[in-house]
């Protein structure tokens, strides 16, 4: 696949040192990227790297803006499951960006729909994403843009399935407290974006990961999309690589 760059890591840490490194290398490119952002488990080490980083001097965050890829409905921004929470703890809150270029979908918002079109205005406004980092859910779901029979184009109101809620659980004090839905970006604004980084580890997500970019393009499994990308970065530890061809 000529659009698919592979960085290998050994494991987790690796996997996410690699990945820091492709992120400063933007904003050493072009200080003043916008960056799509990411959240759960997947992209943490990630962020602790690069808050190292600008701690050290080696990254500068000051004109970069940010848009991240979702926010669960009905979660305030304060609330500690909520995702700009997430991002206030794991990285802006720790290097020098002005959080009044960081946006995430406002959760509370009484007009979902509304809502959705402020926040696919934002993007536009900006002049798009740089480079937009994701994970890949255990379903192939890429944001929160679950299995479904089309590829939804823009940001929009999704409820979440059942297996996303299910692996959402364990961040929550009781399974009834996680979200049933979630503002999420659209397919067609992931993939407007200049370059995707995809960052996956373990060993369970190597079959979503092989039928992603070797199975048929389909919106049952949202990550094949990015097989249609002209420039994507993977970044993977050997467990999550373990069914790629020659990998």
């Amino acid at each position: 696949m000529n659009n698919l760059r592979i960085y290998k890591g050994a494991d987790y840490n690796d996997m996410s040192r690699k990945a820091a490194s492709v992120i400063q290398s933007q904003l050493t490119v072009k200080p003043e990227s916008v960056l799509g952002l990411a959240t759960g488990s997947s992209p943490v080490g990630l962020y602790d790297i690069l808050a190292k980083a600008y701690e050290s001097g080696d990254v500068d965050f000051s004109r970069a803006k940010t848009v991240n890829l979702d926010e669960y409905q009905w979660l305030a921004p304060d609330d500690e499951q909520s995702y700009r929470y997430f991002m206030q703890k794991h990285l802006f809150s720790r290097v020098n960006i002005n959080v009044d270029n960081t946006y995430v979908p406002n959760g509370l918002a009484a007009d979902p729909e509304e809502e959705c079109k402020h926040y696919n205005y934002i993007i536009e406004h900006l002049g798009g994403i740089d480079l937009q980092l994701i994970g890949i859910g255990h379903n192939g779901h890429i944001g929160f843009n679950e299995p479904s029979d089309e590829f939804p184009a823009k940001t929009h109101l999704v409820n979440l399935a059942q297996k996303t809620i299910e692996a959402n659980k364990r961040f929550f004090k009781r399974a009834e407290d996680v979200p049933r839905a979630a503002f999420t970006m659209g397919i067609g604004t992931i993939m407007n974006a200049a370059v995707v980084l995809l960052i996956v580890s373990g060993g369970e997500k190597a079959e979503i990961l092989k039928e992603a970019f070797f199975g048929p393009i389909t919106p049952r499994v949202p990550a094949s999309v990015l097989q249609l990308h002209r420039n994507v970065i993977l970044a993977a530890d050997g467990a999550a690589l373990s069914l790629f061809p020659a990998s």
